[in-house]
């Protein structure tokens, strides 16, 4: 058997390939020292580095947002706690007013509930002996248990009371002080 020798044309093929791919591997290291540097600089780089000033904005934003918030609940906490106190510190006249204004309220039912009772009484009587008892009443006694009464029975008692008690009792439930009693005689000089 007998061994060919390869052509020159193939070594020197062979040789090309070997220098081509010698040639590649020499740029390709020299390539990625050089790669931080331009990584930074190329599109891809450029973008996240964008995208990451981006997200530190935002966060710098929100941990903004987080301490105003902080700030405004601490006034808030503080504006409670001062206003507890003052109410705390006010003086017990507070509750005694509340007292009496209770013990008012109690006083103004309870005469509230005497006139309704008193109305009721008056309107089951009969008109004529319910105006002479009821003419001999205080104007301002009047003038409440006529208010709670029904106009009927009202109008009832009005009849059959004198002239002058109903008179006086009318211009008072309109609201107009009662007429002085003309006098008859001579005028006074003076």
């Amino acid at each position: 058997m007998t061994i060919k020798r390869p052509s020159l044309l193939m070594m020197m093929a062979g040789a090309a390939a070997l220098s081509t791919l010698a040639h590649g591997v020499s740029a390709s290291g020299t390539s990625q020292e050089k790669a931080p540097a331009k990584a930074s600089q190329s599109r891809l780089g450029s973008a996240i580095q964008s995208e990451m000033n981006e997200n530190q904005q935002t966060a710098k934003e929100r941990a903004r947002a987080l301490d105003l918030r902080e700030q405004a609940i601490r006034a808030s906490e503080k504006r409670l706690k001062d206003s507890l106190q003052n109410q705390q510190q006010r003086p017990k006249a507070d509750d005694a007013a509340a007292t009496r204004a209770g013990a008012k309220a109690d006083k103004e039912a309870e005469e509230a509930e005497t006139l309704d009772q008193l109305a009721r009484i008056y309107q089951s009587m009969k008109p004529k002996q319910a105006a002479v008892v009821f003419e001999q009443l205080d104007i301002d006694v009047q003038i409440a248990v006529a208010r709670k009464m029904r106009e009927r029975s009202t109008a009832q008692i009005l009849a059959a009371m004198t002239p002058a008690g109903a008179a006086r009792l009318s211009m008072a439930l309109a609201g107009k002080r009662p007429a002085q009693p003309k006098r008859v005689g001579p005028a006074p000089v003076g």
